[in-house]
């Protein structure tokens, strides 16, 4: 803790602080930093070949456009509760994030000394989490809200920010484009139980592109909906602190083309919650391919969730009855249909499985791993002979996962 402190403070101090404005600074033609300190209300353009610095909670308000350049790094300072450091696209807002194939957009820590052509961090370990904030998206699309409300407060964000309010009625919002981005070393909390996801999507609509998405070490959630129409195509979430991929509120997008890898603190790589309020709407998880650890569920299925999931592959979970850090099982190494009214939709049809495929631990068998009657649309394979799953040249040379080798383990 102490030498990242002392990282933290030697990276700050070589910044410029007590701005109003965003500043450039080139040291020995070195590359440009910029501080920024203050909510973006024009159109605005960051540039490829500089380091942005997230001084505090920096917003884009409604009517203005941040544009982000392919190779720009973004980097969080450290802080949390109020002072958690992220990037906000409000309603009414858009983001233009067209990162490359060669040149990803980054988003991570200060402490991160990464440098724009980079691809894996010189300094960090992938595990590392909770170190700033992350990116939060939010829409005027409809989601399913206790009490009959169409608008609230997006979680991650305190409600004395306005600019935190998600939702509404045009389900073919824009929010702008996001593609080829990786999110690093999130997940700061703002209060007990509030912490930030990597990439929060509240109330987006289906006019906003988002593909090619890397999220790594964050605190909470990879990627968590909340309500919205938004599709997400080639995800990549790798040692998410609590869930992978968590959705809420009646999102009705869909989510194609994904890879999970569970780490030590990973508690479901998919957790799917359904509608809160009378709105009812259901989404699509498809061609994903999920590596699970000791500390890891497959899935809970739980709050009414609805939807189809299909051409899953699941592996390197443990058995169900297995004990980790000598704690007997809590939910691990399986899918479950965790209440009575997610039962009922799975019976009515209105939660589908369709082609789920696992490499199960020795003595494991499908119903074990797949509860409450899901069995019957999964088999066993050996591992790397799914046929379903997810494409993963989709992520090669642009993430920081295929430049360590972590995705040497799937097909």
């Amino acid at each position: 803790m102490l030498t990242l402190i002392l990282l933290v403070s030697g990276l700050l101090t070589g910044c410029i602080e007590g701005n109003d404005k965003p500043t450039d600074e080139t040291e020995g033609g070195t590359t440009s930093s910029v501080v920024v300190n203050s909510n973006i209300t024009t159109n605005t353009t960051w540039a490829t070949g500089k380091v942005y610095v997230l001084s505090g909670r920096i917003t884009v308000t409604s009517g203005a456009t941040l544009t982000i350049q392919p190779g720009v790094i973004v980097k969080g300072e450290v802080g949390s509760g109020a002072n958690a450091s992220a990037l906000v696209i409000a309603r009414g807002a858009k983001i233009n994030a067209a990162g490359t194939s060669s040149q990803p957009i980054i988003f991570t820590s200060i402490a991160d000394e990464i440098m724009p052509g980079q691809i894996a961090s010189p300094n960090m370990d992938p595990t590392l989490e909770g170190l700033w904030g992350g990116v939060l998206i939010l829409g005027y699309a409809k989601g399913s809200f206790a009490g009959g409300v169409t608008e609230i407060q997006i979680e991650g964000i305190p409600a004395s920010d306005t600019n935190g309010l998600y939702g509404g009625t045009n389900d073919a919002d824009n929010s702008g484009v996001l593609k080829y981005v990786s999110i690093r070393h999130g997940g700061a909390n703002i209060g007990e139980g509030n912490e930030i996801n990597g990439l929060t999507l509240g109330g987006v609509g289906s006019g906003t592109v988002i593909e090619n998405i890397e999220v790594v070490a964050n605190q909470d959630d990879g990627i968590e909906w909340f309500g919205g129409t938004v599709s997400v195509k080639n995800a990549l979430i790798w040692n998410s602190g609590d869930d992978a991929v968590d959705t809420d509120q009646a999102w009705a997008g869909t989510l194609d083309n994904f890879l999970i890898i569970c780490g030590k603190n990973t508690d479901h790589a998919l957790e799917i919650d359904g509608p809160e309020g009378t709105y009812v709407a259901a989404h699509t998880v498809k061609n994903g391919s999920v590596k699970g650890h000791p500390a890891s569920e497959f899935g809970d299925f739980r709050s009414k969730a609805r939807g189809t999931f299909e051409n899953l592959y699941f592996f390197g979970f443990p058995a169900p009855a297995d004990t980790y850090n000598g704690v007997a099982n809590a939910g691990r190494g399986d899918l479950s249909l965790a209440d009575a009214a997610v039962v009922q939709n799975y019976t009515d049809n209105v939660l589908v499985f369709n082609k789920l495929e696992a490499t199960l631990k020795d003595g494991v068998n499908l119903a074990t791993a797949f509860r409450n009657g899901t069995d019957v649309h999964a088999s066993t394979v050996l591992l790397k002979a799914n046929t379903v799953g997810a494409t993963k040249s989709a992520f090669a040379g642009w993430t920081w996962a295929s430049a360590s080798s972590a995705l040497d383990d799937f097909n």
